[in-house]
């Protein structure tokens, strides 16, 4: 018994030695971290750093760093392991979250924004450490860069307000791109000129050795990582442990270019950008490790850093941390209001690029947590920028809430048309064919669905009703559980549905009724038996039965094989009922894939076209090519190339948009373009009261095409 107590008793002497418990304590601080701290508006990042402070050394030493490796540790190889990949881990979210769109819309007054918000902090913070607080010339430098860097801690805030698209917004987000590479290249210089002369040979060396590296990050690594996600498509691990490989490489090539490795790391994120959609199973992969693991780990060893007490010893430390906060507030808002002049902005919009730019968190705490281990600059700075981050943040979420509000109540949110389905009201059924075939259209799926949307998407499998309708049932949802697997790699909330019917076109109609499905996404179809073709293709019957706007999809290659979205619209389509729906998940495809839209259309089309993308202020590129001979489909041929996602716009038998050459389209198109992805949208339409309510009837289709043959004959005028 005694042994056990001693046992016990040596198991939590302080400082903690047994690596296990050292593993179960942090991860137990990343649970509750944010549970106590929530109810008090502390910001999750600081929660963390306190937590660290209070366990660390410098707090009651239940956790502690020693300089000696050992394999019988104190668990430090895992701490400094998971905190490196963590402060890794934060720069290359930073260059991959990005909104790339956003930044060429914006380009020239970003460039403007990033240069006044990187060089007026700087040129207040340099004189203010060097003269007033003391610091040699290398430190001064780092700290002022510090004062450039900005992270958009509060950009959920404006998101939330609807205001996301507002141009304040759109060139704070493009500044950060500019301010954040620029400061990480000082970081670099002054890094390298605390080892050395700043002489000729360092200069050529950084210029070579920087150049060579971003050759490999920007001209070889997308094409390996484009090769890779097409090539090895099955395995989704797979992906994100190359996404690390290839962040970790990144840092290694940086160091070895005499860079440091969080701008290998940042480089990574820029590199990735287009290949990752925000909204794929990837990118939720990515978030969530990082966000569970390896940067809550870089922050608690930040704030075992800290040393409370020397706040105490005599007045420097706090005015060291006073004078860094103000400076970082004050600089900030300076360069927040040579925009506002620059551009003529109200003050509210001065305001909200304040809001935005004046957070100070993860690029800040990286350069400083770098500039200290090299021995740069003290524990002051360390201790002072800890306080700064959490002042910063909560100023920053303050007034950018209050900005937006007030924009908001002037009347200036995202100027989107009206909607014909409320995004937050969102069905969309997903019926299930041929199973191999349905992972890329979930994939599809879930980069299309609204993220205001709290609905889930809607599997369904429908049974033949027949003898083996019991045992086909029981299959059915066997394979409703494998796409319910898949769809949680993507956080995408799934209902499963089965039903049995008569027939699958039947089942499909139904099921959409009953949920009231905005939006019904079904695989290709399949060569048709010689019944269905008298009686009515699957297709076709489907189209017959529901009003929904409906999505056919042949997705055989991955989407990141594109490099644009070629969109056919043919004449009169912007008057359908479903064009705003349908344009809106183009817009919302085409920014998730970071790929320019094409749009190919007649002359009046195309002006409608044009104004509604004028009125919804898209960051997409876009662009507008002339067809206006309608008749003659396969003229589209000219303006597709093997790298193009092909979208054709059609429409259901009798409205306003169809035309004859329309009839069929789906065949034509798959057999013509075989070897690319292809989407036929059909917008949805007014629910019909007459003729609709007898389609019931399986024969009818071949009814409404010999009438229609018939019509056609008498018809002299076409469209």
């Amino acid at each position: 018994m005694d042994k056990f107590l001693h046992h016990i008793s040596d198991a939590f002497s302080t400082p903690i030695t047994n690596p296990v418990l050292v593993f179960s304590i942090i991860l137990t601080i990343i649970l509750v971290s944010p549970i106590i701290l929530r109810p008090i508006k502390v910001p999750g990042i600081i929660g963390l750093i306190l937590f660290g402070v209070l366990l660390g050394p410098h707090g009651l030493n239940w956790i502690t760093k020693i300089d000696k490796v050992t394999l019988q540790g104190s668990g430090v190889d895992a701490i400094d392991l998971f905190s490196t990949i963590g402060l890794l881990y934060i720069m290359f979210i930073a260059g991959l979250e990005l909104d790339m769109n956003e930044f060429r819309k914006t380009k020239n007054k970003s460039f403007l924004f990033g240069f006044l918000t990187f060089i007026i902090p700087i040129s207040i913070g340099f004189p203010v450490c060097h003269y007033f607080l003391g610091y040699e010339l290398l430190p001064s430098i780092l700290i002022a860069s510090m004062f450039a860097t900005h992270t958009l801690v509060t950009y959920p805030i404006v998101n939330s307000y609807g205001i996301s698209k507002h141009e304040a917004v759109a060139i704070t987000i493009g500044g950060t791109i500019l301010t954040d590479t620029a400061v990480l290249i000082i970081l670099a210089i002054i890094t390298g000129a605390s080892q050395g002369q700043l002489n000729q040979e360092f200069w050529v060396t950084l210029g070579v050795s920087f150049t060579i590296f971003l050759f490999i990050m920007f001209g070889i690594i997308p094409r390996i990582a484009k090769w890779f996600f097409q090539k090895i498509e099955a395995e989704k691990t797979a992906h994100y442990i190359f996404v690390l490989a290839v962040v970790f490489f990144a840092a290694f090539m940086a160091e070895i270019a005499g860079l440091e490795p969080i701008i290998g790391a940042f480089v990574a994120g820029l590199a990735l950008n287009k290949l990752i959609p925000h909204s794929s199973a990837l990118m939720n992969r990515i978030e969530f490790i990082g966000n569970a693991i390896f940067i809550p780990f870089f922050l608690i060893s930040v704030g075992m850093i800290v040393d409370i007490s020397v706040l105490t010893k005599g007045p420097m430390a706090l005015i060291i941390a006073g004078t860094l906060t103000v400076v970082a507030v004050f600089g900030k808002f300076l360069a927040a209001t040579a925009t506002q002049l620059i551009f003529k902005y109200s003050k509210n919009e001065r305001n909200l690029i304040f809001g935005l730019s004046n957070a100070h968190a993860a690029a800040t705490l990286a350069i400083i947590m770098v500039g200290y281990e090299r021995e740069i600059i003290d524990e002051n700075v360390v201790n002072g920028t800890i306080v700064l981050i959490l002042i910063t943040c909560i100023i920053a979420s303050l007034v950018t809430e209050n900005a937006s509000k007030k924009i908001v109540m002037a009347g200036h949110v995202d100027s989107d048309t009206p909607e014909t389905v409320p995004e937050t009201e969102e069905e969309i059924l997903i019926p299930i064919a041929n199973l191999s075939k349905m992972e890329p259209i979930l994939d599809f799926a879930t980069l299309i669905k609204s993220g205001k949307s709290n609905r889930p998407l809607n599997i369904l499998s429908v049974v033949p009703d027949n003898e083996q309708a019991e045992k086909n049932l029981i299959a059915a949802r066997k394979n409703l559980d494998n796409m319910a697997k898949y769809a949680s790699g993507s956080e995408t909330e799934v209902d499963l549905m089965t039903t049995i019917d008569h027939n699958i076109a039947s089942g499909i109609g139904r099921t959409s009724k009953e949920i009231f499905a905005n939006c019904i996404i079904l695989g290709w179809p399949s060569a048709t038996s010689f019944i269905e073709k008298i009686v009515g293709e699957k297709t076709e019957s489907i189209l017959n039965r529901t009003d929904a706007n409906l999505f056919m999809c042949r997705l055989d290659k991955t989407l990141l094989s594109h490099r644009n979205i070629t969109v056919f619209v043919p004449p009169l389509a912007e008057s359908e009922l479903g064009f705003v729906f349908w344009m809106e998940k183009m817009l919302k495809l085409a920014k998730e894939l970071t790929l320019p839209l094409v749009f190919v259309s007649n002359q009046r089309t195309q002006e409608a076209l044009g104004t509604f993308l004028e009125s919804v202020q898209s960051s997409v590129p876009t662009s507008f090519e002339n067809y206006e001979d309608w008749d003659n489909i396969y003229g589209l041929a000219t303006f597709s190339n093997a790298d193009s996602l092909l979208v054709f716009v059609s429409s259901r038998y009798g409205e306003v948009s169809y035309r004859d050459s329309l009839d069929g389209l789906a065949k034509r198109v798959g057999r013509y373009f075989k070897n690319q992805n292809v989407i036929l949208i059909f917008p949805s339409r007014r629910e019909y009261q007459h003729i609709d309510d007898y389609e019931d009837v399986q024969a009818a289709p071949i009814f409404k095409k010999i009438s229609k043959e018939i019509g056609n004959m008498f018809s002299k005028d076409k469209l």
